[in-house]
């Protein structure tokens, strides 16, 4: 008998050959001087076709958007190109991929900004956070509060970065609403003290999300969007919301109401403790009416679990698809991992991106 985890599904419109997703992984790979993925991420991403649903690394939509060196976009035509060369290599492998539509707010570095301009944020709250610059990992800017009159220019880069998203042959897209990034700043009252219509109530907080989602369901349909979100954890020192069940619970009506394909939770802390107030978490997944992918630290144990209750549809693996190409496989087979890597997480080239081998090569 297979197990539910190995089996097709869909989300949405995105039609699945298992319920394994490749989670989005930073990797700080694309070309210095205009921030566009080429061949090697093509190599890289093919890998790792065996995975039911591949979701790209975070995806800056602008210029503005961008957090950490070497990190690819998705808003120019040479980027587009880049991409669409990605997009067929995993489809040629009969792979499907989404791309992650990122803009980091004040998780930036005024070297990494045009002019050397401030981040920009709902609130000129500085997150004392790190990012990487490319000579090494420094504090984060003050950011700059948004003007009221920016935000449509902001909804506006989010629905052209889904146009592209379409025209480089993505599956589909996932807008990044978690881990401390803008989005996730509009949402929590620890980052958002704005008092204008994106601030202060949970209505408020939530519009901006509200608004993205519209845009980019208006350009691909709600079967080809989804969205992460990260409820109980403080990625970034974005700061815990005072009313996480409420915030939250309002973010996920909005998913509801526009009927998104997927909903992409990390369960606890990113990265680390699966911690969360009882019931909390189980509480906001029960909410969603859509498929759900569960994501932090899943074995394949826990994830055939996962997945077998019911209350899971499908699982993200993050760190050991780094090491492991060929995971989905591997899990299914119930083979040996290649150990966790050490070295070659950000920057560079194939070393620690693209060498790590596949069963068959071990075999061969």
């Amino acid at each position: 008998m297979t197990d539910l985890l190995f089996t097709p599904t869909t989300l949405g419109d995105i039609a699945v050959k298992n319920r394994v997703v490749m989670a989005p992984l930073t990797r700080n790979r694309a070309r210095a001087e205009d921030d566009t993925p080429y061949a090697l991420h093509a190599e890289y991403y093919a890998q790792r076709a065996g995975a039911g649903l591949i979701i790209s690394e975070g995806t800056q939509i602008s210029p503005e958007g961008k957090g950490y060196a070497w990190t690819p976009g998705i808003y120019s035509t040479a980027q587009v190109a880049g991409w669409k060369a990605v997009t067929d290599a995993v489809h040629a492998k009969g792979g499907k991929i989404a791309a992650q539509l990122w803009h980091v707010g004040r998780i930036s570095h005024t070297s990494l900004q045009l002019d050397g301009a401030a981040p920009v944020a709902p609130s000129a709250i500085g997150a004392a956070s790190k990012t990487f610059d490319g000579t090494g990992f420094v504090e984060t800017s003050v950011p700059r509060a948004l003007d009221l009159a920016e935000i449509p220019r902001l909804i506006e880069d989010y629905r052209q970065a889904a146009r592209n998203a379409d025209a480089a042959g993505f599956d589909g897209v996932e807008i990044h609403a978690a881990n401390g990034y803008l989005i996730d700043q509009f949402l929590r009252d620890t980052s958002n003290t704005r008092t204008d219509a994106y601030g202060g109530s949970i209505a408020n907080r939530v519009r901006f999300l509200a608004e993205v989602v519209t845009a980019v369901t208006e350009i691909l349909g709600p079967g080809r969007v989804g969205v992460r979100l990260s409820p109980f954890s403080n990625a970034n020192n974005v700061g815990i919301d005072s009313d996480t069940l409420a915030t939250f619970g309002a973010a996920i009506d909005v998913l509801n109401t526009a009927k998104v394909a997927f909903l992409h939770m990390v369960e606890g802390q990113t990265g680390g403790p699966r911690d969360w107030p009882a019931g909390a978490l189980e509480t906001l997944r029960d909410r969603f009416e859509g498929t759900y992918i569960a994501n932090n630290g899943y074995t394949r144990d826990t994830a055939i679990a996962a997945v077998a209750s019911g209350k899971v549809d499908l699982v993200a693996f993050g760190k050991l698809y780094i090491s492991n190409p060929d995971l989905a496989e591997r899990l299914a087979a119930d083979a040996p991992l290649n150990p966790l890597p050490t070295s070659g997480l950000y920057g560079g080239g194939r070393e620690g991106y693209t060498d790590y081998p596949a069963l068959a090569d071990i075999a061969a």
